[in-house]
């Protein structure tokens, strides 16, 4: 919701640094290094939430290699309803595992929609966490990315899938 208020932090990882907004419901809104903007440590016009210590830490294990179960409350109230549950199904994408956009629109129950799965993942506002450069085209291409096919490559070898 546009009311909340929302605040942003850098974490630092190996794979860049990351912009993180989070609204007092969770993670809101995740930047990939290069692609959010001010590099500034800290905009909070509030002390930070105590899940945002957890999703740093979290954040930095899964950019050094390290499996994580994300446990870390994410506000997607900025999605439409079918953007939200496209969003879930992705979040019952197994680490390591690929999945096609066909797949996702069959699992929010609209078999013939990948186009928009395609462009609800190009919306994801908490990539990483939500993942969604878990999916690839149903031809077993890349497809595409918002943080970038370089990126996209970089996930999927850290989580050791081959392509």
């Amino acid at each position: 919701m546009a009311h909340l208020v929302r605040d942003s932090v850098v974490i630092d990882t190996k794979l860049g640094p990351f912009r993180t907004e989070y609204s007092p419901r969770g993670i809101s809104r995740i930047h990939f290094p290069g692609l959010g903007g001010s590099r500034s440590r800290v905009t909070a016009n509030n002390p930070p939430p105590s899940f945002l210590r957890t999703f740093s830490r979290q954040l930095q294990q899964y950019a050094a290699g390290k499996p994580v179960y994300w446990r870390v409350p994410i506000d997607l109230s900025a999605g439409t309803d079918f953007q939200q549950s496209g969003w879930r199904a992705l979040t019952k994408i197994p680490r390591g595992e690929t999945r096609s956009y066909g797949w996702v629109a069959k699992q929010v129950g609209k078999p013939g929609a990948s186009r928009a799965v395609g462009t609800a993942c190009g919306a994801n506002p908490v990539p990483v966490v939500v993942p969604c450069h878990r999916v690839i085209a149903s031809d077993g291409s890349i497809g595409g990315f918002g943080g970038g096919l370089p990126m996209k490559r970089r996930l999927l070898a850290l989580e050791a899938v081959g392509l």
